[in-house]
């Protein structure tokens, strides 16, 4: 008996509003044509087996229980499998269909597999957290982290709108920075005031919506200052876009959901700043040169190394970067990947990494080929940076940032140039975290790896005093 068709309309209108997507992110993610999408939207065609496969892939939250038979299920659960095994070759979907109709039990036994490595590694992450922060309930602000990694650090409504917003401003014969300000006078009624502030604990920016005054702290760098001035413009002629994103985060408590308008201003002022078509385009053409990112959109280091770990747009999407921001004392204040690359939620990264080397060394790049436990090699770069603070008084911050990515794109970014990206290239061998890495021969190693058992030989002693039983990767 043939299976009872589904027409899935409503539900797939639904889940383009969670998401923020149009029809044409949404086909583009699923692998369908606009005019397909929109039939199966209105009704008039029903989901086919591949399409359902297709949604299920692409959003496995969402669309678990669609009604796929069982054999299409374990199709799409096999393929999710085999994708994460690493870097290998991907197997056609008639063949996935071939193994799962004469194997079966060996189609069931690799999902099964692949679901307990899941559970292993999201059950070491926990102990890790539960470790450093010694509780169960994220704080507000990990929450807000936690969910720009869910969205991908790609926020389509957000992006769309500070895109068509910096297309105006480009009409107007004068500088971006002019143009914001100008368009924050003559739309808003606010006008800038640079004059220092007396308060003890002086704000970088202060917003008076009586006054309608913006205050910025004058010692800041042009490029902050700009980001600032952008970032206000945001939250002024974005906020029924922003409002309607926070709605849908579904985030536990008020503070975090300030945080994300927070963070989702400074998205979009990234997005003004770094128009995404314009931005990805430079970067393709520069092979992601940040310098010259720089000066062609007057920004700063860091702000341009961030905004290529947002280049993830369905259809239009530049290279999976991974992004960090790491303190002196190495904890890491921002993080990213679109990459396989996983950083520790808390705490600090691998000694070995070249982001460690680099807050210790300002205004110098460093590169590094490193290699994780899975055998994913990545072609790091990384900047020591100094934000003056404008007194004697108060220190100034230091920190580095790092960007990378795997080393399949290393023809289109020239930190590699200087590499041996070859596969008798030496590569530095890093880990996550010393919680969760298995490497047995690492001389940096700080703690034995949560539920690992350990073995202590008093009449011998290596660079740690004791050793597990695990072979390397």
């Amino acid at each position: 008996m043939p299976r009872q068709r589904i027409f899935a309309g409503e539900r797939i209108r639904l889940l383009r509003e969670r998401y923020q997507l149009n029809q044409t992110a949404l086909a583009a993610r699923v692998g369908l044509s606009v005019s397909y999408l929109s039939q199966i939207e209105t009704n008039d065609r029903p989901m086919t087996d591949a399409v359902l496969m297709a949604f299920r892939q692409a959003f496995p939250r969402d669309w678990a229980d669609v009604g796929v038979d069982d054999s299409m299920a374990l199709i799409a659960d096999l393929s999710v499998a085999l994708h994460d095994a690493g870097d290998m070759p991907e197997i056609p979907s008639k063949e996935l269909r071939r193994i799962v109709n004469q194997q079966p039990l060996l189609a069931r036994h690799l999902v099964a597999v692949h679901a307990e490595l899941r559970r292993t590694q999201e059950q070491l992450r926990s102990l890790d957290d539960a470790f450093e922060s010694g509780s169960n309930t994220p704080l507000p602000w990990e929450e807000v982290r936690d969910w720009f990694h869910i969205e991908g650090n790609y926020i389509d409504a957000v992006d769309h709108a500070a895109e068509a917003i910096a297309d105006e401003l480009a009409q107007e014969d004068v500088l971006v920075n002019v143009a914001i300000i100008e368009r924050l006078q003559r739309r808003h009624g606010v006008t800038i005031d640079t004059v220092r502030s007396d308060a003890p604990v002086k704000p970088i920016r202060r917003f008076d919506s009586g006054s309608r005054k913006l205050f910025i702290d004058p010692t800041l760098p042009p490029e902050s200052r700009f980001f600032l001035l952008a970032h206000q413009l945001m939250r002024l002629e974005l906020s029924d876009t922003i409002g309607s994103v926070i709605m849908n985060a579904r985030l536990r408590s008020p503070e975090a959901l300030h945080l994300l308008s927070v963070g989702l201003a400074n998205y979009a002022a990234g997005a003004l700043l770094m128009p995404y078509t314009a931005f990805r385009k430079a970067a393709r053409d520069l092979r992601h040169d940040i310098d010259e990112l720089c000066g062609a959109f007057g920004v700063s280091f860091e702000q341009a190394c961030h905004r290529l770990s947002t280049l993830q747009r369905p259809g239009a999407a530049g290279i999976p970067f991974f992004f960090c921001r790491v303190d002196m004392a190495g904890n890491i204040t921002k993080r990213h990947s679109a990459t396989r690359l996983r950083f520790a939620r808390f705490g600090g990264a691998c000694p070995l990494w070249v982001v460690h080397e680099a807050v210790a060394i300002p205004d110098r790049v460093l590169v590094q080929l490193a290699e994780t436990p899975d055998g994913v090699r990545y072609i790091s770069m990384a900047k020591g940076l100094v934000k003056p603070s404008g007194s004697y008084s108060r220190p100034s911050r230091r920190y580095a940032v790092a960007l990378g990515c795997d080393i399949e794109h290393a023809r289109d970014f020239i930190y590699g140039d200087q590499l041996d990206t070859s596969e008798k290239g030496w590569a530095t061998p890093i880990g996550i975290s010393c919680r969760v890495c298995i490497r047995t021969k690492c001389e940096q190693r700080a703690f034995p790896p949560v539920g690992m058992a350990i073995t202590v030989d008093p009449d011998r002693r290596g660079v740690v005093p004791y050793s597990f039983n695990k072979a390397e990767p």
